[in-house]
């Protein structure tokens, strides 16, 4: 079911040029803005099946879109289930502290690249105390449920490894968390200060106050299975700070949209802001040009992909499925549910022929009447 309401909703009512965004920042939400309009031009298209015209317009493609991901993220999750291992999985999650936030703001690419090494490192040296090489995969959340700055890294960490004979090494604590949680969390800490100082920031207040503080490394138990996994980066990967169904209500001058409040029993909640304050807050969620969201590590590095991974899998006998066609409904007709949309012309911003208007019109020869005898 289509949201009646969506960010880009939100954009349109917010003048974007005369608030304090940066280059990227602004053309990252015009883009939002002009996603599916006649900015972009478009195609038509026509059903295999029923004939129906369709006239569509084109998408922006930004990593930032709520309406862009979907064919994106199905077609990352396949690729992932050629990678599968036999053993179980765990969800650990890294958080940043607040007093980080102010720096992430000023210099997000050195903040998020010291979050991804330091929980890397922290797996890393972990693993070497049971004497295996593991591998992690980790995605860049930079939100919390009110659109506030709150970084954090999912990762996805097989319960396995390589040992020094180049051996797999299978299921490290049955049953139990990957690794002691209060350890994990001081040598990340320990990790995520040396990083800062090797990017070159040696600001002593803000250092003294992160060691005066508990961090929060969150372990949740393992997944069920493999196909738990794949469920979970679905539901993770290409995630956008909030998605058009969370959007309940925009007028001229604010916004109303939904909320877990995680402090009070997870209750959901309504909050209400002006345009220019959750565009403000979008904002702060929009991740430096050419910066990589999703990493991954170890054994499920590229490296290992190169021809490692998959000789061990043959030496597991794991049966690795050949690749499908993502699982996308993008060129699947809305009308009739089977057919095929195939373009049959493309336009540019004047909008879409005039012989093609109404939106829709069957092009199928109709059906004679059968003669009178």
């Amino acid at each position: 079911m289509q949201p009646r309401w969506e960010v880009a909703d939100v954009l349109r009512r917010t003048d974007i040029a005369s608030a304090v965004f940066t280059v990227h920042q602004q053309k990252t939400l015009g883009a939002l803005q002009q996603c599916r309009t006649s900015a972009l031009g478009g195609h038509v298209d026509v059903c295999t099946e029923c004939g129906v015209i369709h006239v569509s317009y084109n998408s922006c493609r930004n990593r930032h879109c709520p309406k862009c991901q979907g064919h994106k993220r199905e077609e990352w999750i396949q690729k992932r289930e050629q990678e599968l291992l036999p053993c179980t999985y765990y969800h650990v999650v890294f958080t940043l502290p607040c007093e980080l936030n102010s720096l992430a703001l000023h210099q997000p690419n050195a903040v998020y690249d010291a979050l991804f090494s330091a929980a890397w490192q922290t797996i890393h040296q972990f693993g070497r105390q049971q004497g295996i090489q593991m591998g992690m995969i980790a995605v860049l959340h930079t939100w919390g449920q009110n659109l506030s700055l709150h970084p954090h890294l999912h990762c996805i960490v097989p319960g396995g490894g390589i040992d020094r004979l180049g051996k797999w090494q299978k299921q490290l604590r049955s049953n139990k968390y990957l690794f002691p949680v209060k350890a994990l969390s001081k040598v990340f800490r320990a990790k995520y200060v040396q990083q800062l100082r090797v990017a070159g920031i040696e600001d002593k207040p803000l250092i003294e106050s992160l060691f005066q503080k508990e961090w929060v490394v969150y372990a949740r138990r393992p997944f069920g299975g493999p196909g738990q996994v794949i469920e979970y980066l679905g539901r993770y990967t290409h995630k956008v700070a909030i998605s058009n169904h969370r959007i309940q209500n925009v007028t001229p001058a604010e916004v109303t949209f939904g909320y877990k409040d995680y402090r009070n029993g997870s209750r959901q909640k309504q909050m209400t802001l002006s345009n220019a304050e959750f565009t403000r807050r979008f904002a702060q969620h929009i991740l430096p040009q050419r910066f990589v969201r999703i990493r991954h590590y170890g054994i499920l590095s590229s490296t290992w992909k190169r021809g490692k991974l998959q000789h061990l899998q043959q030496q597991l006998k794991i049966v690795v499925k050949p690749p499908q066609a993502a699982k996308t409904l993008l060129h699947r007709c809305p009308c009739c549910k089977t057919g095929v949309l195939v373009t049959i012309e493309i336009f540019g911003k004047r909008g879409p022929p005039s012989q093609y208007l109404p939106v829709r019109q069957a092009v199928l020869p109709e059906k004679q009447p059968a003669p009178v005898s």
